[in-house]
């Protein structure tokens, strides 16, 4: 093979996807999950990890199976990115230190509610109660608690897996709402694509849903609240939909030079052709109506990929099934996509899995890749009462097979944070 083969449109270092590991509310593994995810199977539960009397919202895709040290968020994110990690590295046949760098996507951090409980039980008392983290401060420097302390940092997670994994140099922990899983590959192709390395660690993991995390998005009316039954309640694209279902989980993403894949003979899983990314300041948590950020995003993977519309078989969309975001989703594709847009299969992961947050981009792309290895499309479950205004191929209900060799997997997040992501099976 020459040189050249190795070299996209813009004469950068072809990025191959050579390992996948995932956890989602589905289960643990890539086998289990794709299994369940291409049958239509839903995750979605009530939640049992803390009381929900009173809360309009009573469900989640929590992931429960793992066990941590300490109920948190910091433990739980943490253990699911090492056991995605593992796995993923498994699949890409490495072993030893990683020795690449670790771009992680992370949850923001924030103590439990019975933790700040705890340590407000032991503060000293004060003539100011306004003065409360000064309270906080004084009783931590009586007794240090190493796993509060341990909670309450953003860069912990990194900083353990990379320990854990003998990745190269300091690691990078970012957090771009829900776009962030899409963003921390992003940095993965462009260390590649750059020359800084020849293989990238690229990690997405959110174990944040907490009793005041399901408070704070019921109050934005983020939240479905069609509680019975649980599995019902994700259901994107469709006339009756009333809001995201917050879920957890991680997938980690092994990247490699195709060249350097090729030399040491691993299993090349798909290629990385383009990523685009866009943002805007319409609000603080509600993307632009009119999709232009989204539109822009799109068009740019795509021109970063060096192919035109008529070059995707299949998109993975955000579908979050929220109304005022799948509405706008399905604007920004009519844009980019045109009358075209009505043959293209679209389908949303998040009918069955919730909607990830943090982890969602990563999730959802290597459920893309797996659509293409697989010749299998994922349904878009409860898709009963069709949206009028959004015309759509959804695979409603069930899957169906199909080859595509190349796919769009979109992440629309809080704020106007979009990312893209275009794969395909194999290099131009």
């Amino acid at each position: 093979m020459t040189a050249s083969a190795y070299r996209d449109h813009l004469g950068r270092p072809i990025v191959a996807v050579t390992g996948m590991g995932i956890i989602t509310s589905l289960g643990q593994g890539l086998s289990d999950n794709w299994a369940a995810l291409s049958s239509g199977t839903s995750g979605i539960h009530e939640i049992n990890r803390f009381p929900t009397e009173g809360l309009s919202t009573r469900i989640a895709g929590t992931v429960d199976f793992i066990g941590i040290p300490a109920p948190n968020a910091v433990e739980r994110s943490y253990a699911f990115a090492r056991e995605t990690t593992i796995e993923a590295l498994a699949d890409a046949g490495l072993s030893g230190d990683f020795n690449g760098p670790l771009f992680l996507a992370a949850p923001p951090i924030e103590p439990e509610w019975s933790a700040r409980f705890e340590l407000a039980d032991r503060s000293p008392a004060s003539d100011h109660p306004g003065d409360a983290y000064e309270r906080f401060l004084t009783a931590l420097r009586q007794r240090p608690d190493p796993a509060f302390h341990e909670a309450a940092l953003f860069g912990a997670i990194s900083e353990r897996l990379a320990d854990r994994f003998g990745t190269r140099g300091l690691p990078v922990t970012l957090s771009t709402a829900c776009a962030s899983g899409v963003t921390a590959i992003q940095l993965g192709i462009e260390a590649i694509r750059q020359g800084r390395t020849d293989r990238a660690l690229t990690v997405a993991t959110d174990g944040s849903l907490s009793a005041e995390a399901l408070i704070r998005f019921s109050l934005l009316s983020a939240l479905s609240t069609q509680n019975d039954p649980p599995t019902k309640a994700s259901k994107p694209f469709s006339k009756d939909r009333d809001g995201f279902v917050i879920a957890e989980g991680a997938a980690t993403l092994v990247l490699e030079s195709l060249e350097s894949a090729v030399a040491r003979g691993a299993k090349v899983l798909g290629i990385m052709k383009g990523a685009g990314d866009k943002a805007d300041s319409f609000h603080r948590t509600r993307s632009s109506p009119d999709g232009g950020p989204a539109i822009a995003t799109i068009r740019a993977a795509l021109a970063d990929a060096g192919i035109d519309e008529s070059g995707i078989g299949y998109i993975n969309a955000h579908g979050t099934s929220t109304p005022e975001n799948d509405k706008m989703e399905y604007g920004a594709m009519s844009a980019v996509f045109g009358d075209r847009l009505v043959g293209i299969p679209v389908s949303s992961n998040k009918s069955m899995i919730g909607h990830t947050l943090t982890a969602a981009g990563a999730v959802e792309a290597v459920f893309s890749l797996q659509t293409m290895l697989t010749g299998t499309l994922p349904p878009t479950i409860n898709y009963n009462n069709p949206d009028p205004s959004i015309v759509l191929d959804v695979v409603p209900n069930k899957k169906r097979e199909a080859q595509v060799s190349a796919v769009l997997s979109n992440s629309f997040g809080f704020g106007g944070q979009n990312a893209s992501l275009v794969m395909a099976l194999e290099p131009a």
